[in-house]
């Protein structure tokens, strides 16, 4: 996630990240540490939501990797830790992980997958892991399931009708299960276990979640375009959101599918 830089970075930590990625992130490193593994790699950590989950919980010895290609999501990541705390931040490639084989007894990837070739972060993923090693990642479902994605389009539309920014599009690109599933069997993967979750929360600040949405790198695209302001569309948003999900707070629905392997 490159293009997260800069002051782009600050609202999706504290305005997307307790909607969308909290939840989430806790159930995430709840089910790595119940396996009690020692060292663990977390792939596309951003900002650190789901790193400061699985240290809380793993055993104080066990040491934590956390990589990321974008530099300013990993100084933000930083902050929420001590010095003393075993975590190592690294910029890194998830296609081509910095790491010798067998070196990992779980792999966490929250969100991250659709950004990067799954075939050949796949195959890094199982080099790195050892035998026996757990490998957990999680999708963004379907526009459908997910207004962050559907209900803002169609909110740019209005705004962008012959080109739409689609940048928003791009976090539920991997919501088809099987291609998937047969890339992780292809790779060696097994078993494979799949879960669909939902999940609501309330937001008490919409029209700060909305200004944060236009404000990841949905704002390049929409600066590209030119002649729109993107204050009229955090307003739009806003309406159109506390429309369909109402306010007070609003219960924003989400979906997630979560992919649990390991490497035999």
């Amino acid at each position: 996630m490159a293009g997260y830089v800069d002051d782009v970075v600050i609202p999706y930590d504290r305005d997307l990240g307790p909607v969308l990625f909290e939840h989430y992130g806790a159930d995430t490193a709840k089910r790595v540490a119940e396996q009690s593994p020692m060292n663990v790699l977390e792939i596309a950590a951003g900002t650190g939501i789901v790193t400061r989950h699985l240290r809380n919980l793993l055993a104080k010895q066990a040491r934590l990797t956390a990589i990321d290609i974008s530099d300013s999501m990993m100084d933000v990541a930083r902050t929420k830790f001590l010095p003393d705390e075993q975590v190592t931040f690294q910029n890194a490639d998830a296609t081509a992980l910095p790491f010798d084989d067998e070196s990992f007894d779980a792999v966490v990837c929250q969100f991250g997958v659709m950004f990067f070739d799954l075939e050949q972060g796949f195959r890094e993923v199982y080099r790195t892991l050892k035998p026996k090693g757990r490998y957990l990642f999680r999708v963004w479902d379907s526009e459908h399931y997910n207004p962050f994605a559907g209900l803002s389009f169609e909110v740019l539309k209005q705004f962008f009708p012959s080109d739409t920014p689609r940048f928003l599009l791009d976090p539920v690109s991997c919501h088809q299960i099987d291609p998937i599933k047969e890339k992780l069997i292809a790779t060696g993967f097994n078993p494979i276990v799949i879960s669909v979750q939902r999940h609501e929360y309330p937001i008490l600040d919409v029209e700060a979640f909305a200004r944060a949405l236009v404000y990841t790198p949905l704002i390049f695209e929409i600066k590209d375009r030119g002649g729109v302001d993107p204050e009229d569309i955090v307003t739009e948003l806003a309406e159109a959101l506390k429309k369909e999900f109402g306010e007070n707070p609003m219960c924003y629905p989400m979906q997630a599918i979560l992919f649990e392997t390991e490497k035999p």
